[in-house]
């Protein structure tokens, strides 16, 4: 006989019928949960700073391929382990996002592993000293290089000297078979000898080239100085001993550049490098080497050329994220000033120790204006170096002009490089305009002795290295060291951007350093914002690339002074351990 059940035992039976219900969405939950994909490499046991307000710290994470897959606490990552895991053990140590060298010159990091290195040296006489070494060991006729000497930085100044800057006689007397060529630590001036002037045609009588200076003694003599563009003129000599080699032997020392820059990068925590300037023969080579494996850092390339090359080529060169994000070229360099170490940078009023000379505009503004229109049709970022405070004016008007004219135009983040001295009236227009402040750290710092003699103080307060000032405005700063104008050494780089300390322990204008997240972020996502690529990377989330810098201390809480002794563990980029110390 059939039951029909009466209400106690229908609501019993739908309890139950509801409660099995709920057994199996917690089982199928459950299971979701412990069943995942192995990670290729799992880092655990560790403090992850991941720039993302969303998830500002990390215990372990898991990493999929080239992709972070997880973040969270040991616990939490350890389903992701499997049979084929990697893991590292970071014993408390720190990982953060890869560092973005955002303004450097790669295949001139790679070229200065082959010179002599001038960055240390205490005066003229050890330069000599040095290239006496070298011209021993050089064939007659075989150019000698160096890079990364800096008059301001000798513990004594030469005699008899021009501005400081020494005459040729004794460099030329321990080379007389061996041009030789010395870049100064700017880049924005050479110091040549007797040798290499003969070898230009380079005499009392030569014009000074537009944008550019040959320094004379009272008797109008070349001293052996040249400024900004006027080193083209030795340099070009150069490149005329260089062509005998076969094409074969120059792309293999191009190839052997990218190899020391990769590995310089990558032994310093750096995981991108923006390339602040590269002709269209040199990107050539990097796509090649991209192709080859070779490039074991992405690279994010402003390219600098003519504006007719730039007309004809820049449609079929613009490319994104090519062989796995390792290459993009997706910018403009122009060049409108020099430095202010060599007196080049260009200022609205003369130079406080120099009372004739305001500065070289290195480029016409014409042209820059031309560059700028060349850039919005073809969608390309446009990166201007200026220093000097008339340059940041000039062009941050053409900048104006320009999405003025292109409104409909959205997200251009155009950038300056460098921004280093400004009037107190240009400094809100780069929160205004969306310009992006392209900074080093390291070169306030590095600059600070000789800025106020150069600006005199009230200039050198209102508008040198003005950081915070920026930061107000809502401009995004993004930081690197402008290698090898600086050493690729991200830790003196943080360092002088969280304190501005200089050698001597004096502070160069404290009200400007930044905090230290701050500073991290200036040297990762924002890294990444001033190349259009933050959704690939600068922060550490599930999704993005897994580009992650390990270091020996934890540079977020120690001693301000343990900073430069921070060593990098880790490198990683793509999810593959690319340097171990």
């Amino acid at each position: 006989m059939f039951h029909w059940p009466g209400r106690g035992e229908a609501i019993l039976f739908g309890t139950v019928k509801h409660l099995s219900t709920l057994f199996i969405l917690l089982t199928v939950a459950c299971l979701q949960r412990t069943v995942v994909e192995p990670a290729t490499l799992v880092l655990r046991n560790g403090k992850i700073v991941t720039v993302d307000d969303a998830k500002p710290e990390a215990q372990a994470m898991a990493i999929k391929g080239d992709r972070i897959t997880a973040l969270g606490s040991n616990d939490d990552i350890q389903r992701y382990v499997g049979p084929e895991t990697k893991v590292i053990d970071l014993a408390g140590q720190t990982a953060i996002p890869g560092l973005i060298e955002s303004h450097g010159h790669f295949m001139r990091l790679g070229q200065t592993k082959t010179m002599l290195d001038l960055m240390d040296v205490k005066d003229w006489s050890e330069i000599v000293s040095m290239v006496e070494a070298a011209a021993k060991q050089a064939t007659p006729g075989e150019w000698i290089l160096g890079n990364g000497w800096h008059q301001e930085k000798w513990a004594s100044v030469p005699k008899p000297n021009v501005e400081g800057f020494p005459f040729h006689d004794e460099l030329s007397k321990v080379s007389p078979d061996n041009p030789v060529i010395l870049s100064h630590a700017s880049g924005h001036a050479s110091f040549v000898n007797a040798r290499a002037m003969a070898a230009a045609g380079l005499t009392s009588k030569t014009p000074d080239p537009a944008g550019g200076e040959i320094l004379k003694d009272a008797t109008g003599r070349p001293i052996g100085l040249l400024r900004e563009t006027a080193s083209a003129l030795v340099n070009r000599a150069l490149e005329d001993w260089r062509a005998k080699k076969t094409p074969e032997e120059r792309l293999a020392d191009a190839r052997r550049q990218i190899e020391l820059a990769v590995k310089a990068s990558l032994e310093n925590g750096v995981t991108s490098f923006h390339d602040a300037g590269a002709n269209f023969a040199t990107v050539d080579v990097y796509k090649q080497a991209a192709a080859d494996g070779l490039l074991g850092i992405r690279l994010w390339v402003m390219i600098r050329d003519s504006n007719d090359n730039l007309r004809a080529k820049l449609a079929q060169y613009k490319a994104v994220g090519l062989n796995e994000n390792h290459l993009t070229i997706a910018a403009i360099k122009v060049t409108a000033d020099g430095a202010l170490g060599s007196r080049g940078a260009l200022m609205l009023e003369p130079y406080a120790d120099s009372p004739s000379s305001s500065g070289l505009a290195t480029v016409p503004l014409e042209s820059i204006a031309e560059t700028a229109k060349i850039a919005i049709d073809n969608g390309v970022q446009l990166c201007v170096h200026c220093i000097g405070d008339r340059a940041n004016r000039e062009v941050l008007n053409v900048y104006e002009r320009t999405f003025k004219q292109n409104a409909a135009q959205k997200d251009l983040r155009w950038r300056i490089e460098h921004a280093q001295h400004l009037d107190a009236a240009d400094i809100p227009r780069f929160g205004q305009l969306g310009v992006i402040a392209a900074m080093q750290g390291i070169h306030a710092t590095s600059d600070a002795p000789y800025v106020p003699a150069r600006l005199g103080p009230a200039r050198a307060e209102e508008g040198a290295y003005v950081w915070q000032k920026l930061m107000k405005t809502g401009a995004i700063i993004a930081n690197g060291t402008d290698v090898p104008v600086e050493r690729i050494d991200p830790m003196a780089n943080f360092h002088a951007t969280i304190t501005r300390k200089t050698k001597d322990g004096s502070v160069f204008y404290g009200d400007q350093k930044m905090t230290r997240a701050e500073a991290l972020k200036s040297y990762t996502w924002n890294g990444a914002y001033a190349a259009k690529e933050e959704s690939l990377k600068g922060s550490l989330a599930a999704g993005k690339l897994a580009d992650i810098t390990v270091l020996s201390k934890d540079i977020m809480t120690v001693p301000e002074d343990e900073i430069p002794s921070t060593m990098v563990v880790y490198t990683i980029v793509g999810g593959k351990v690319v340097y171990t110390r």
